[in-house]
């Protein structure tokens, strides 16, 4: 089992629940937040002290080619999760997403390639796009619908080209739609229970026929624990989710009955996607998890929910759910 590791992306959401888990674990965690003026570790300050106390936290940016090098000498592992992942905020800053999702993500692969690190990047199930046929397996075509999935793609033909190039030891990690505990507003579940658990009259949301293989975080975290101790899968592309789906629209219902808060579902224009880039529908094949790494999830989508909820609840103060967030 690889001991020193690095965490690209630790500060957000999936990845503070990984660092813990990590630490928890006995690895020795070397953890990479976005640099900021305030010195705010993100998600990871929420973390109970014995977490924070075992982790080296730095501030960075995957964009900096040498800062990554140097922070993986020594490392067996890098998970990389760092990315801009908003889909919206795509359409508007769509070079950002160049520069932190595909150049940032050859930086961490250079660093790998140098300092003999194994490397499991994270991709998404928005590289698929509307599914062309479900269950979605590895082998179904990717589709560029957003700046946003299109710069996922590319990071993830560089991680293929630098196994299939140079032998580097990756393993794509590809999860469906993850939930939970500190994930940020733009997600479609905080963006529900945000509205709900207010004053606000009415529950606004885009489209709401698509939908959504959906994920509790603590799935997420056990698809990364298992194939770092397993040490398969190289060179692989590995879906991870439920193999079951939910609309949107059937999403807002159960967290109503789920929270007993009943609102009017209101779909409005300035919360749908255009036309042509909106996601209809994903559902996952993990049969490949499971045969390799006998993986599965743990836990459903309710069970998940009903962990949520309390936390979304006493957390409310740090959602904004009179506005729309990008």
């Amino acid at each position: 089992m690889a001991k020193e590791v690095l965490v690209t992306g630790a500060g957000g959401f999936i990845g503070s629940h990984l660092t813990e888990a990590l630490v928890r674990a006995g690895y020795q965690v070397q953890a990479l937040v976005h640099y900021n003026s305030s010195n705010s570790w993100g998600w990871l300050s929420q973390l109970p002290i014995e977490i924070k106390q075992a982790l080296s936290v730095t501030q960075g940016d995957i964009r900096d080619a040498e800062q990554m090098r140097s922070l993986s000498q020594g490392k067996e592992l890098i998970f990389h999760l760092a990315a801009l992942i908003a889909i919206p905020y795509s359409y508007q800053a769509s070079r950002s997403y160049i520069e932190t999702n595909v150049t940032g993500t050859l930086n961490i692969l250079h660093a790998g390639l140098a300092n003999d690190c194994r490397v499991l990047h994270t991709s998404t199930s928005e590289v698929y796009g509307t599914a062309l046929y479900v269950p979605i397996d590895e082998k179904h075509p990717l589709q560029g619908q957003s700046p946003y999935s299109a710069s996922k793609i590319a990071a993830d033909m560089l991680a293929e080209s630098f196994y299939r190039s140079f032998e580097l030891p990756v393993t794509i990690v590809r999860p469906f739609n993850t939930f939970g505990p500190r994930q940020s507003a733009r997600a479609v579940i905080p963006t529900i229970l945000s509205q709900l658990l207010s004053d606000k009259e009415t529950l606004e949301l885009g489209a709401l026929s698509p939908t959504r293989d959906l994920n509790y975080v603590a799935n997420t975290v056990s698809a990364y624990l298992t194939v770092a101790e397993s040490g398969l899968g190289n060179g692989e592309v590995i879906n991870f989710g439920s193999g079951h789906e939910i609309a949107i629209g059937d999403l807002a219902e159960l967290l109503m009955k789920l929270t007993g808060i009943h609102k009017p579902l209101v779909s409005t224009a300035e919360r749908q996607r255009p036309s042509g880039s909106e996601v209809e529908r994903l559902l996952c094949d993990p049969n490949k998890a499971k045969n390799i790494f006998n993986w599965e999830s743990q836990y459903s989508l309710e069970q998940g929910l009903e962990l949520t909820i309390p936390w979304l609840r006493d957390n409310l103060h740090i959602y904004r759910p009179e506005s729309y967030t990008v």
